[in-house]
């Protein structure tokens, strides 16, 4: 008799299985490209009666038939859409072709509000700039989730941490120099990670409800000690001024790119070092490969060697020290001062990217980029056009997290020891 039909079975169930959710995947993202594409022709289409559309890139204006542009661009949409549908793009194919949707999508909305009210003209690199200005601190803050959920720890407190490091950086600043401040920032992220590490690895608090708190505790301390002090003598305690900008030599001159990447302030270069560096040691170095190894199987780590909680509670201050830099983008990277709440919920959206992005720093920094632009959309659309309600494009940059978290990327699968606690046996 033989033995050897059930292990076929199974295989062949597995397989049928994985078919099934490919081709569920692939009619859903084709279904998302579908609605830009039929926002694009429809509605767009519509409402564009004529004119033209003015795109200003570095000075330079381009102008574009208004009408023409949505029906081409969304037809184009829709092409890609069938594409996706019927065959579907590759793995290394697939980014861009979301990347040319969006694009092209952004297009087709800005030839739209270019013909509204006063026919405002459109400044793309400076939207984009207000974009990648926007983003820094979420980049920081999923950087700092993806380093504390790779080990398995979840950080819902970045939120906090970005708080604490954002009114340290302005006292610091204050009562010494801007760019010490930065310092203060690190110390008060950490200063986070150390309360979130010890309740969630050594005393074994639920990480969720842990986040929650710590979230808290950060809003009503730093309210706190604003109203203590700070408030009373703002002139010795919140005045920290703003980083100056740094124009990286011959960089910045390059056209439309040199004024995107090449003029700004020392957080934005640190953010770029730290993308880089967080991308390339978690995943090219020995580090890396047991900090991905902790947040999947921690019991298997420790038996070749790892120690699990000390790499843990290395990790997460590391994680909570940079989200606290994040923090200091918002007073001495921008604003010169700080206020109650001044983070506004970006750690929030910061732990939607590192979702939205798979757990990896480059995903997670190209959501951080999307929420980033959304901002910065909301706030272009405020001032250029009253086409849209005003509470609409309030709620947009939200609304774009909610979709992009639960729609666009579809099952995904955290690091399987992610939030559960490790007890050494």
């Amino acid at each position: 008799m033989s033995t050897t039909a059930p292990t076929e079975d199974l295989t062949v169930d597995h397989e049928v299985v994985e078919v099934a959710r490919g081709t569920r995947a692939r009619l859903l993202r084709g279904g998302a490209y579908a609605v830009l594409g039929l926002i694009s022709l429809v509605w767009l289409g519509l409402a564009v009666k004529g004119g033209t559309a003015h795109l200003v890139f570095d000075g330079h204006t381009v102008s574009l038939p208004a009408k023409a542009t949505v029906i081409v661009v969304g037809i184009v949409i829709l092409l890609i859409s069938a594409w996706q549908a019927v065959r579907g793009f590759g793995r290394r194919s697939a980014p861009w072709a979301a990347g040319i949707a969006f694009v092209l999508f952004m297009v087709a909305f800005f030839s739209w509000v270019s013909t509204q009210g006063n026919n405002p003209d459109i400044d793309v690199v400076g939207l984009l700039q207000n974009s990648i200005a926007l983003s820094v601190p979420l980049v920081l803050g999923a950087l700092a989730g993806v380093l504390c959920e790779r080990s398995g720890v979840i950080n819902v407190a970045i939120e906090g941490q970005m708080l604490a490091g954002a009114w340290a950086a302005a006292l610091v600043g204050s009562v010494a120099v801007t760019w010490v401040g930065l310092f203060g920032a690190l110390a008060a992220g950490a200063f986070m990670g150390v309360l979130l590490a010890l309740f969630a690895i050594r005393y074994l608090v639920n990480q969720v409800v842990l986040g929650v708190v710590l979230n808290v505790l950060a809003a009503g301390l730093t309210g706190f000690l604003f109203d203590a002090f700070m408030q009373n003598d703002s002139a010795r305690f919140n005045q920290p001024g703003v980083l100056g900008k740094i124009d990286i030599p011959v960089l910045h001159s390059i056209p439309v790119i040199g004024p995107l990447l090449f003029e700004a302030n020392i957080v934005v270069y640190l953010t770029y070092i730290l993308i880089f560096g967080v991308d390339v040691a978690l995943f090219r170095t020995r580090w890396g490969l047991r900090t991905r190894a902790i947040g999947e199987h921690p019991k298997a780590a420790d038996t070749v060697g790892i120690k699990v909680l000390a790499l843990r509670y290395r990790n997460v201050l590391i994680g909570s020290a940079i989200a606290g830099l994040g923090g200091a983008y918002f007073t001495i990277g921008s604003v010169g001062g700080f206020a109650k709440n001044i983070t506004s919920g970006n750690g929030f959206i910061a732990l939607a990217a590192v979702i939205f992005g798979r757990w990896s720093p480059r995903g997670a920094t190209a959501a951080a980029l999307l929420f980033g632009f959304a901002i910065a959309v909301q706030t272009n659309l405020s001032i250029n056009t009253h086409a849209i309600p005003s509470y609409f494009l309030a709620m947009l940059p939200y609304v774009a997290t909610i979709v992009a978290v639960a729609g666009l990327v579809g099952k995904v699968r955290a690091p399987a020891a992610d939030g559960e606690p490790y007890v050494k046996q």
